[in-house]
């Protein structure tokens, strides 16, 4: 079975569901809900088993794909996630009809499933057409998911908020794309590194388009100044389609921007030296301005929503550190072995922000009060996974940050590692205000929280995750390395 087959059946899925509740309106939402899960992980059994080299691909897909280890990586990202994302849908659907009309949900097991066939079509582009065709297919889902609770103002105002600014960075983005093609005359990553190598492209007009380009996909993953959406976006959205945001559309974007990067950097190109300056830049000022705001945050969605920003800040400072030869691992496989970490703790957070919800409780940090005493389990998970966003050692996150802060100081990036330091010790402030706040003795009084066989089994996987990868990262880290992603290509 050839990995195209495997998406093109999960987008196919997508649709079946959405025809299913249409026409067969009294189906329930647990059927639709499992099948989609069912479905999700059939896929993800189907890839590890599937031909891994782009000869197995269709021929009309060949020229427009490659499957290298980071195309396969970013693939089976988006499969776990998205089993995830339709897991903790299915676990808030009974608070999350209150706010759908006519309390259907079809369209939130359904439209996952296209996303993730849209991630991972993304993940394997080897042109500028395919990036932009798979970027709109989740963007535009992602418009209509977090709108989906229409009988929440928030979320109608996340959803209009991010709809407009995802239109104006689409424009952006595609005027980028234009400039490029305009100066390099070709869209393939591949043909725009040796147009780029050559001193005879104008420079300034394949500077102006790379600008451009980067900050379309600046908006994608909240890199500043294009991150103010996202708190109030996140806010606003349904929970589960928050978590969805925060790790699947910043993994999407980020393997976009290695993929652009690669392409921008290569050894000889003319227009390395600004881009490099200006991710540093850039990173410094997203991981800024995503941790300093937090500590005045008291809802604990926003502090997530400023979190994200922060984490985007770290990932665009390594890759502006390029190749690096103390973990052997490229700019590429740091930023991608920083997601695998990002995902359990962020999914752990969201979980227990969304069980918070279906008990009747609220998303502000004095709504955790006294949490160890309600559901010590719940407050256990939930203190590894804010420990590890923190990068407390001995958790994944401190090991991601560690890759990065490294890459800096071996590359003599002194500016931007002070910075990446400062939005460090934020972060220990903030989350650790949350922690204490769980293990308080106040708002014992409030009602015991209960959690199914099935949520205890994922939490406690999720934190498991967490502190293997805190102390043993190396399988992860060899799987990521360049000598790895050559033989796949072999």
């Amino acid at each position: 079975m050839s990995v195209f087959t495997i998406e093109a059946g999960l987008a196919l899925l997508g649709l079946v569901l959405l025809l299913v509740e249409a026409f067969k309106p009294d189906i329930s939402r647990r059927t639709l809900g499992l099948t989609a899960i069912a479905g999700t992980a059939l896929a993800l059994v189907f890839l590890v088993f599937a031909k891994h080299d782009t000869a197995s691909l269709p021929s009309f897909m060949q020229p427009w794909h490659q499957l290298d280890t980071l195309a396969l990586f970013y693939k089976g990202f988006a499969l776990v996630i998205t089993l995830l994302v339709l897991w903790l849908t299915l676990e808030c659907a009974p608070y999350l009809t209150r706010f759908t009309v006519d309390g259907k949900l079809a369209e939130m097991f359904s439209l996952p499933l296209i996303v993730c066939a849209g991630m991972m079509w993304m993940a394997s582009a080897r042109d500028l057409v395919t990036v932009f065709v798979a970027l709109e297919l989740v963007t535009v889902s992602f418009y209509v998911l977090v709108a989906f609770a229409r009988k929440s103002a928030f979320s109608l105002e996340a959803g209009v908020k991010y709809l407009i600014l995802g239109a104006l960075s689409t424009g952006i983005l595609v005027y980028g794309i234009a400039w490029i093609y305009g100066a390099t005359g070709t869209m393939s990553f591949d043909g725009i590194a040796k147009a780029l190598a050559n001193p005879a492209t104008s420079k300034t007009a394949a500077l102006f388009g790379a600008a451009m380009l980067l900050c379309g996909l600046g908006f994608k993953v909240a890199a500043a100044p294009f991150h103010m959406w996202v708190p109030d976006v996140y806010q606003g959205a349904p929970t589960p389609v928050t978590a969805f945001l925060s790790v699947g559309s910043k993994a999407a974007g980020f393997v976009v921007l290695t993929r652009a990067l690669d392409a921008f950097l290569v050894e000889g190109s003319i227009i390395a030296t600004e881009i490099q300056a200006l991710l540093l830049v850039v990173g410094s000022l997203t991981a800024l301005l995503g941790s300093l705001p937090a500590i005045f945050q008291t809802s604990v969605k926003r502090l997530l929503a400023y979190s994200s920003i922060s984490h985007a800040g770290y990932l665009l400072l390594a890759l502006a550190c390029r190749d690096s030869a103390r973990f052997d691992l490229s700019s590429g496989g740091i930023v991608a072995f920083y997601l695998a970490t990002y995902l359990p703790m962020t999914v752990l957070g969201f979980l227990g922000l969304g069980l918070m919800r279906a008990n009747g409780l609220g998303e502000d940090i004095k709504d955790f009060t006294g949490l160890a005493k309600r559901n010590p389990l719940l407050a256990l998970v939930m203190t590894i996974s804010f420990a590890s966003l923190a990068g407390l050692p001995l958790t994944a996150g401190f090991i991601g940050k560690l890759f990065v802060f490294l890459g800096l100081a071996d590359h003599g990036y002194w500016g931007a590692l002070s910075c990446a330091v400062i939005a460090a010790a934020a972060g220990f402030y903030y989350y650790f205000k949350t922690i204490l706040a769980m293990y308080t003795t106040e708002g014992t009084d409030s009602p015991v929280l209960t959690l199914s066989t099935a949520t205890k089994s994922v939490a406690g996987v999720l934190a498991l995750a967490i502190l293997i990868l805190g102390v043993y990262p190396r399988p992860l880290q060899k799987v990521l390395t360049p000598t790895a992603t050559a033989v796949v290509a072999k």
